[in-house]
């Protein structure tokens, strides 16, 4: 019974979960976005440091089976291994709405698709 009770409590307060929120502020979108390349770099250096420990394991391996008198094939040719740096965030800067993009193209700009002459003067006369 007490299950039961659980279950349609988190059923009942479901919704309220799934209340629409407020859009973030330019602040919280900025903490967002250096979060995120603060997890992506994060992400490289744990590869690096995988890479790394094959690297070891590889070469003990090959260690090992030369001193047991062992024949071994060839190490397979991969890439090496990429140190990512310290992290380092640079800020996006903010362009203002006239160099979004979201304006014409800049030919159209420079050269206007309208002519001098009228649009009646164009047309063949029936």
């Amino acid at each position: 019974m007490k299950k039961i009770a659980a279950i349609l409590l988190v059923l009942a307060a479901a919704p309220v979960a799934h209340a629409k929120l407020p859009p973030p502020s330019a602040e919280a979108q900025a903490r967002a976005a250096e979060t995120a390349a603060k997890a992506a770099w994060s992400a490289k250096v744990d590869a690096y440091k995988l890479c790394q420990a094959q690297d070891r394991v590889a070469a003990l391996y090959y260690e090992q089976t030369k001193a047991a008198g062992k024949t071994t094939r060839p190490p397979m040719a991969t890439a090496g291994c990429h140190d990512p740096g310290p992290f380092a965030y640079t800020r996006p800067e903010e362009k203002p709405r006239e160099t979004s993009g979201a304006h014409s193209p800049a030919g159209t700009a420079t050269q206007p698709p309208s002519t001098s002459t009228p649009a009646a003067e164009g047309k063949p006369k029936p």
